[in-house]
């Protein structure tokens, strides 16, 4: 049987992908090297879907035992999550960001295009599109200046595919998305961090649960409604089910091969700092401790996506609401944090 590679099958995103392309009925095999996260998400995966699906435990930059793995199993298609993902720590430590996710690009379109795997998903970020001067923002928007080598990273990996596959017999696409969060509805599987998070609602419900003291705001005098910076949640769940109707699209042949389509992935809403706090203190009915500072480097005032594209070609609508997002991260927090 043919398979779908999920690279980072076992973090946030990808083991929520892993869920709706099995349920799908697609066979997945996963690579996943367990930095940025846990073996016993494959267990969660077992308990949702029934099936049980082989990791690899290993490093994307190992040319060889990529190799191995590409070799001992039938790969139609890759959906490539693997990457360090922290906007700051990518300020503190530029290098560790490009050997990992630009040297784990590198090896893993070598070995696709050896083992001539046919459909490529990039797992890739609004942070492309650096401080954009366009709201909502189009696929069309300018790539600007990355503010991040994390964002400096995914602008590489996606011109390497793009240079890469011309002449193969492959076609691809980058899906742009913006801020995930939430959980899956089972509370089985949700976002769990090995190292604390650095993404705002996994942090808000932290605080909310009593693992840290007080959320910090970092920056009252963005030229925003309420002075914080404004992002685009989008639910997991939402976002898994692009990635399974961007895959099918891919094998339907609607994209050529050699050629490479981008979708922008957001609710098309954008959500301040205070506003998801709010979000918070409505579906728990607690106050949140809250302390402001000073504006943080990388950050940019706002970012929002426009899906239009995404909505006529693939059929995707994101079905949930920041309150919805804000409801299953909630109460995944309280599960995995009992008290």
């Amino acid at each position: 049987m043919s398979s779908i590679l999920v690279t980072g099958g076992c973090g946030f995103i990808g083991s929520h992908t892993i869920v709706d392309l099995i349920q799908q009925g697609y066979h997945c095999i996963s690579v996943d090297n367990y930095l940025k996260s846990d073996p016993t998400v494959l267990d969660q995966i077992h308990e949702i879907t029934g099936v049980k699906v082989r990791n690899y435990a290993e490093d994307l930059t190992d040319e060889t035992a990529l190799d191995a793995i590409f070799k001992s199993n039938d790969i139609e298609g890759i959906v490539h999550f693997a990457a360090l993902k922290a906007v700051g720590e990518s300020v503190e430590k530029p290098l560790l960001y490009y050997k990992n996710n630009i040297g784990g690009m590198l090896s893993l379109m070598q070995a696709a295009v050896k083992h001539k795997v046919k459909h490529l998903l990039f797992s890739s970020s609004c942070t492309v599109y650096g401080d954009s001067k366009e709201l909502p923002v189009t696929e069309n928007a300018p790539i600007q200046k990355a503010s991040s080598p994390y964002g400096y990273s995914k602008q590489v990996c996606e011109r390497i595919i793009e240079d890469v596959i011309i002449g193969q017999e492959m076609n691809a696409a980058h899906l742009r998305y913006f801020n995930p969060a939430g959980a899956h509805e089972s509370l089985l599987l949700g976002e769990s961090p090995i190292n604390p998070p650095l993404n705002l609602i996994p942090i808000i419900t932290e605080v909310g649960v009593g693992k840290r003291e007080k959320l910090v705001v970092f920056g009252q005098d963005y030229p925003t409604r309420d002075g914080t910076c404004i992002r685009d949640y989008i639910h997991v769940m939402d976002l898994a089910d692009a990635h399974t109707k961007a895959l099918k699209h891919l094998m339907q042949g609607n994209v050529k091969n050699g050629k490479v389509e981008v979708f922008n992935l957001g609710t098309g809403e954008g959500t301040t700092v205070l506003e998801a706090i709010k979000a918070y203190e409505n579906v728990s009915g607690k106050k949140l401790p809250v302390e402001t500072s000073e504006r943080r480097s990388g950050d940019i005032p706002a970012i929002f996506a426009d899906f239009k594209k995404a909505k006529s070609t693939l059929g995707w609508n994101p079905k949930r609401t920041i309150t919805d997002i804000m409801d299953s991260a909630w109460r995944w927090e309280q599960k995995r944090s009992p008290h």
